[in-house]
């Protein structure tokens, strides 16, 4: 629908649309200058005062030779609006939309069009060091949930003209801000057009929970499958670093998380400390940090594999079997402390922190005390998933990790209730899950083990120098 050269049309219009007079925070202004009346419309908390205060005054500046050769918003911008960002729109729909997105609108009698005024100020907060990945050194800024600053943050670190950023609305409701930053020298072009008209082809009413409804509606994954499609940033860093190798970021508005696109299994093992530390130190600790993935994952079920064949124990370490009574399978008592575990956690989230530390001993000792005396558990079943608990920790992801979790528990079901078969199934099952799984562009997961790149795959599993070293000669 296009507005019309009658103002009281055009009111009409919008007043059929927006909810004028009843929603408090859309404010409608008028201004009268000589003969001529402005229609100004915005949403309080958007628009600062101050700036809105700069269009009146240019308003009420214009003299009775101006405003006569006004006839259109084109008109009124080049003789009467010194704001930079300014356009005009005809379509109804897209002026409601640039309105509820926190532009004013200047409508006047005569106008075929409106002028779109960006005066918006963002609510924000600062930008603290994300509390999931904080690093012993390096920059402590972190994202927040406005999508301006966001790529204001990563255009600090990367300063250079192939860097662009595409910006879509997504949610036919929601009109989301999704923003897709790539370099453009860099970055593999099937990918890109890929995720582009996925976000464009989107019909969804509204991204209720932001970044992961729009990669759920990217992925269309089946949901039995827990394998993390993308991988989640709150550092502007790594973001950048990540715009460097050729990936596709995804800053959707009202999130601090940013989505890191193609990604596969092997993108989970890096971490930022890694690039902080000497390439030596960040070797070392991506080398614990695979030796603690492999070990949180088959601790478990290989315990209870030994136990139940207690003769493949060598003498040497045989204190690992028990010298209590089970009077509950111990593959049973993983599985309740697998669940247990993640109880405490979602208890601690909810908890109040002025009583989070209490309520965390109370959990963690009094309960596991009494759960052992009284014979539900015995030791050495609390002290391994103590360690696969902590462990877990390793990994900066935490898609990642409940995906290892769910892998080690079909692993350990087999094994407790089918033994060395179980087991054996449980690993073919994950594996054939992984193998079949895609990336968000239709590439294999386990890229680049396959299809083979040993480049790309050295640069995942090794740490290299930031800088490679250059002849340099005497002059």
């Amino acid at each position: 629908m296009e507005i019309t050269n009658s103002i009281g049309e055009n009111l009409k219009i919008l007043k059929d649309i927006l909810p004028l007079g009843k929603s408090f925070d859309i404010i409608q202004k008028v201004i009268k200058v000589h003969n001529r009346t402005f229609y100004l419309f915005f949403i309080d908390g958007f628009a600062k005062d101050t700036n809105l205060e700069y269009v009146r005054r240019d308003l009420l500046g214009l003299g009775q030779e101006k405003l006569d050769t006004i006839h259109d918003a084109q008109r009124l911008i080049e003789v009467g609006i010194s704001s930079i960002e300014v356009s005009t729109e005809t379509d109804v729909d897209k002026i409601v939309i640039a309105l509820l997105s926190g532009q004013t609108i200047i409508l006047f009698d005569g106008s075929k069009s409106a002028a779109l005024v960006d005066l918006r100020t963002y609510p924000a907060r600062g930008v603290e060091e994300p509390d999931k990945e904080k690093v012993l050194r390096g920059a402590k800024d972190g994202f927040v949930e406005t999508i301006v600053f966001n790529t204001t943050l990563i255009r600090r670190r990367i300063r250079d003209p192939h860097l662009t950023f595409e910006m879509f609305n997504v949610g036919t409701i929601s009109q989301t801000d999704v923003a897709i930053g790539y370099m453009s020298n860099k970055v593999d072009k099937k990918h890109l057009k890929i995720v582009i008209d996925k976000i464009k082809n989107l019909k969804v009413d509204a991204l209720t929970m932001t970044d992961e409804s729009l990669i759920e509606a990217l992925s269309k994954k089946c949901w039995l499958n827990p394998l993390p499609r993308a991988k989640y940033t709150e550092r502007p860093d790594v973001a950048a670093a990540q715009l460097m190798e050729g990936k596709i970021i995804i800053i959707v508005d009202n999130t601090p998380s940013t989505m890191i696109l193609p990604v596969g299994f092997l993108d989970f093992t890096q971490d930022v400390d890694d690039f902080y530390l000497p390439v030596l130190t960040g070797n070392y600790l991506k080398l614990v940090r695979s030796l603690v993935l492999i070990m949180n994952l088959f601790l478990t079920p290989v315990y209870v594999l030994l136990i139940d064949n207690q003769e493949w124990i060598p003498a040497g370490i045989n204190f690992i079997i028990p010298d209590v009574a089970t009077n509950v399978p111990i593959y049973v008592q993983f599985l309740f402390l697998e669940v247990a575990i993640d109880a405490l956690k979602i208890a601690s989230l909810n908890t109040p922190s002025s009583l989070g530390t209490s309520l965390s001993v109370i959990g963690g000792l009094i309960l596991g005390e009494y759960a052992v005396k009284t014979g539900w558990l015995i030791p050495h079943t609390i002290l391994y998933m103590a360690v696969v608990a902590l462990s877990s920790f390793t990994q900066p992801s935490i898609e990642f990790g409940y995906s290892i979790k769910f892998a080690r528990s079909i692993m350990l079901l087999g094994a407790g209730v089918f033994g060395v078969t179980g087991f054996v199934v449980g690993i073919i099952i994950n594996i054939a899950v992984l193998a079949t799984t895609k990336t968000i562009t239709g590439g294999s997961y386990l890229y680049p083990l396959i299809p083979f790149n040993g480049a790309a795959l050295k640069s995942l599993l090794f740490r290299k120098p930031l800088v490679e070293k250059q002849d340099v000669k005497n002059k």
